[in-house]
């Protein structure tokens, strides 16, 4: 005896082992439209991430670099005043994101930052370039320095394992 899949119903089934629903015309149509609706979805899902522009891809990528930024760093203080950061903090950027594009996901360019620093008063560089050498020391400052001026050229495809490595990186700061 099976379980219908729509109704509930205990059933012996008569066609194939693999029935998954009672003879009911109305529980047959009611799951064919339900696997139907579910091919769909994984169609539907499948061709928008076909025709997402490069743009949408980096934006997302954005939103989880900054998410494993503040995950990693919580618990410490502020890489500019030195306050505890607390609940609401920001991934601030040392290389600000407009001018210095290369950096934007560079993780010794960003770092947690408390709101007040970063947004009024415009990232506080000189305060977070010696924050930056007493946390990341002065040669990996000095190779940020250096690589400052290269371009940013991410393909899709490389954008998109960047975005699963930090999804990664975000579940193991989760399970610790």
């Amino acid at each position: 005896m099976r379980k219908c899949k729509v109704c509930g119903n205990k059933f012996e089934p008569r066609f194939s082992t693999l029935q998954s629903t009672c003879e009911s015309p109305a529980c047959i149509i009611e799951y064919s439209k339900k696997i139907k609706s579910k091919e769909w979805a994984k169609e539907k899902k499948e061709w928008s991430e076909r025709i997402k522009p490069a743009s949408d891809w980096r934006r997302e990528l954005q939103v989880v670099f900054n998410t494993y930024i503040r995950m990693r760093d919580r618990g410490l203080a502020c890489i500019s005043c030195g306050r505890d950061l607390g609940k609401k903090y920001d991934a601030g950027h040392y290389y600000s994101v407009g001018s210095y594009p290369n950096l934007r996901y560079h993780e010794h360019n960003v770092h947690g930052q408390c709101v007040y620093c970063n947004r009024d008063k415009h990232g506080n560089l000189i305060a977070y370039r010696e924050g930056l050498i007493t946390r990341i020391g002065l040669d990996r400052l000095n190779e940020l320095d250096a690589i400052s001026s290269l371009p940013l050229n991410f393909t899709i495809p490389e954008t998109k394992e960047r975005i699963s490595h930090y999804k990664q990186q975000i579940k193991k700061l989760k399970n610790t």
